[in-house]
């Protein structure tokens, strides 16, 4: 669960996770306490110096011990109790990656240009690699040492696209399962904004154009 300053949002994630599910927290350098909040309310806390969502991510898929892990936010946009619903084609065999596609509770949840740019990624995941994707969620679940395996190395917004890339060139079995889509707790330091949105369809972008050479 990549972290940066989400100590309002926390409790009410942590207090969320499934009974018997180990959370591990990366805090990404937060100046608000929520690395000792995350600790208090008993997440396993890693620290990751270098900045960027796909450092964060990394780092916990490092820092996991189990088969399969899962990726959520901190900041209360996703469900934790969604958990087991994404996990489970993964458990039974069915998928390889399963991605939580998100359905908005509000209206506000979604702002209208994140679904946009949403929209175009999944446009370009298709021509890409034929997977036709209706969101690139955040939630997601698959099996550690294969994701270990697919060797990714972006480490800023371009993480979780090139995460479905290089599993769909690997023939892995995608697929995506509706999860609940609330509006997030704080301000969003990625897709809250124009230019936040700008950036990280830059940065995914890029991931496209590095493996559009890529054999599948």
């Amino acid at each position: 669960m990549p972290c940066l300053d989400e100590a309002a949002a926390l409790p009410w994630v942590l207090e969320r996770i499934p009974p018997g599910w180990r959370a591990v927290v990366v805090d990404n350098g937060s100046t608000d306490g929520s690395a000792e909040l995350a600790a208090s309310l008993g997440a396993y806390v890693v620290r990751e110096p270098v900045r960027g969502f796909g450092a964060a991510c990394h780092a916990g898929l490092q820092a996991a011990t189990a088969d399969i892990v899962c990726f959520c936010d901190c900041d209360a946009s996703l469900d934790p109790t969604s958990l087991p619903t994404v996990v489970r084609p993964v458990l039974d065999g069915r998928a390889d990656l399963v991605l939580g596609r998100r359905r908005p509770v509000t209206r506000g949840a979604w702002p209208l240009h994140a679904r946009l740019a949403n929209r175009e990624l999944s446009r370009l995941i298709r021509r890409r690699t034929g997977l036709r994707l209706g969101d690139l969620g955040p939630m997601r679940a698959a099996r550690r040492e294969p994701l270990l395996a697919l060797g990714l190395t972006d480490r800023r917004s371009g993480y979780p696209l090139q995460m479905v890339v290089r599993a769909a060139d690997a023939g892995w079995r995608v697929r995506e399962t509706d999860v609940p889509y609330r509006p997030r707790t704080g301000r969003s330091k990625v897709t809250g904004t124009w230019r936040g949105t700008w950036h990280a369809v830059q940065d995914m972008r890029a991931v496209l154009h590095t493996s559009a050479g890529a054999v599948r």
